[in-house]
């Protein structure tokens, strides 16, 4: 997305893909490996897309929570800034995380506890050929033992679209889902937020949002979640109403999952999201004509 040009022994913005000696690999030295951290999330998790997770009320079992290192985005109001400080000055902290790979991962996924497996961070984007080859292991193993492994993503979605393609096949595949945080709808917005081309990043969430929804050939669970954090005096009853308005238009049953701010990273002096604000953008998004409006974390509303 940030179309990064790597200068030789430099990194690109996510800090993840490095040129080495010309070629593009990433820090960990290979595509088999990863630097992330991960822990098994008792269900009912606090998946973004807990309302319609089919896994909700599967209790005993497990989500297997892979947080990887590194984004594409530099968000001012981060909300999962650890993925920050797992690297330092070029370099991978072995106190924040570790280097897994593939098939490792996919041993911990086979777990017979473990019904699903959620890639976050950060963002699994700069890591998806990773993500990609241990989700094809991780179902390949499963349908030999006919188990029921659900491969979900938490993503800003602003991947290749053929990367998209394959990860929402991967989800359509298992019965997961793909989870896309649409962080603002104006382009200035968007980018004073996160610090990239806020134009671009709106084509192509608009772009991978229809790819999805044109794969979806399921009633339940949806393949498609979009979540917008309601960040006070910057994510508004307009920023609301604008992508609220794209998706009823694609499609009103897309889950539109509405999150509150807490005062996180560099965004310290705004205040958390008031419920009266929530109220508000809740109404403005079930006008534009969606049909599954929920509030997630209502437990930080102020």
């Amino acid at each position: 997305m940030n179309e990064c040009e790597i200068p030789e022994e430099g990194s690109g913005y996510c800090g993840i893909v490095w040129n080495k000696g010309g070629r593009l690999i990433p820090i960990t030295g290979s595509y088999d490996h990863a630097y992330l951290h991960w822990y098994l999330d008792p269900h009912p998790t606090n998946c973004v897309a807990g309302p319609v997770c089919p896994e909700k009320n599967h209790r005993g079992f497990y989500n297997l929570a892979v947080f990887f290192a590194g984004c594409n985005l530099d968000c001012l109001f981060c909300q999962n800034m650890e993925h920050k400080y797992m690297i330092k000055d070029g370099k991978m902290d072995p106190f924040e995380g570790i280097i897994m790979s593939s098939r490792e991962l996919a041993d911990i996924a086979m777990r017979s506890k473990v019904s699903c497996v959620c890639y976050f961070g950060g963002d699994p984007t700069p890591h998806s050929p990773y993500a990609i080859k241990t989700s094809r292991e991780i179902l390949k193993r499963a349908e030999k033992v006919k188990s029921i492994k659900r491969i979900c993503w938490e993503t800003n979605g602003l991947e290749n679209p053929n990367i998209i393609h394959e990860m929402a096949r991967l989800s359509l595949e298992s019965g997961g889902i793909v989870k896309i945080d649409w962080k603002a709808y104006t382009p200035s917005v968007y980018e004073a937020l996160t610090e990239i081309n806020g134009e671009k990043a709106l084509q192509r969430i608009k772009e991978n949002i229809r790819v999805i929804s044109s794969m979806d050939e399921r009633e339940e669970p949806p393949l498609l979640v979009v979540s917008t954090l309601v960040v006070p005096h910057y994510i508004d009853e307009e920023e609301v109403k604008g992508i609220a308005r794209y998706l009823s238009r694609i499609n009103p049953y897309i889950p539109y999952i509405l999150l509150a701010f807490a005062p996180q990273h560099l965004m310290h002096d705004v205040p958390a999201t008031s419920k009266r604000q929530m109220e508000r953008v809740y109404t403005i998004a079930r006008k534009e004509g969606l049909k599954r409006v929920f509030i997630g974390n209502f437990w930080l509303l102020r």
